[in-house]
C-alpha cells in the first residue's frame, strides 16, 4: 500500500502537512471531515484541510479512493519513512549528519547525568540490534 522509501523523491513538510499527515497515519484512512474531527480545537475550517491534503497528494504523500464527489484520503508514505528522511535532514542540517553530536547536544541541553546517558545508549544499542535480527 506504501510507496518504497527509494521510488519517492521526498520533501519536508510543512507543519500543517504534517499534522495532517500524523493523524491519516493514526486513523489510516478518511474524508476531510474525519480528519478535522482528530483535530484539537479550534480546528480549521473544511476547506484549509480540504486544500492541505490536495496539496499533500500533489506531493505523492496522499492517495484517494473516490465515492461520487467524496474522498476517502489514506497515506502513501509510511509514517517511518518519513521519519528517517526528516531525522537525517534534520541532523545534517544542525548537527553535520553526526548523531554523536545531536546526542551531546541533547544531554547538555537536558542536564543528564552519565547514568541517564549510559541508558540511553543502551536503548539505542538494543534499538539497533533488534533492527538487525529482523
Amino acid at each position: 500500500m506504501f510507496i518504497p522509501a527509494t521510488e519517492h523523491p521526498m520533501k519536508e513538510l510543512t507543519k500543517a502537512e504534517e499534522e495532517i499527515m500524523q493523524i491519516l497515519w493514526k486513523i489510516e484512512k478518511g474524508f476531510v471531515k474525519d480528519i478535522i474531527e482528530q483535530m484539537p480545537e479550534p480546528r480549521p475550517a473544511y476547506n484549509t484541510v480540504s486544500t492541505i491534503v490536495r496539496i499533500l497528494e500533489k506531493k505523492g504523500f496522499v492517495g484517494y479512493t473516490a465515492f461520487g464527489k467524496s474522498h476517502e484520503y489514506y497515506p502513501l508514505i509510511a509514517e517511518d519513512n518519513y521519519k528517517s528522511f526528516f531525522l537525517k535532514n534534520f541532523m545534517s542540517g544542525y548537527f553535520g549528519g553526526s548523531f554523536e553530536k545531536l546526542v551531546s547536544f541533547f544531554a547538555r541541553d537536558n542536564n543528564l547525568n552519565v547514568k541517564e546517558l549510559d541508558q540511553l545508549m543502551r536503548h539505542v544499542k538494543n534499538d539497533l540490534n533488534d533492527e538487525t535480527e529482523q
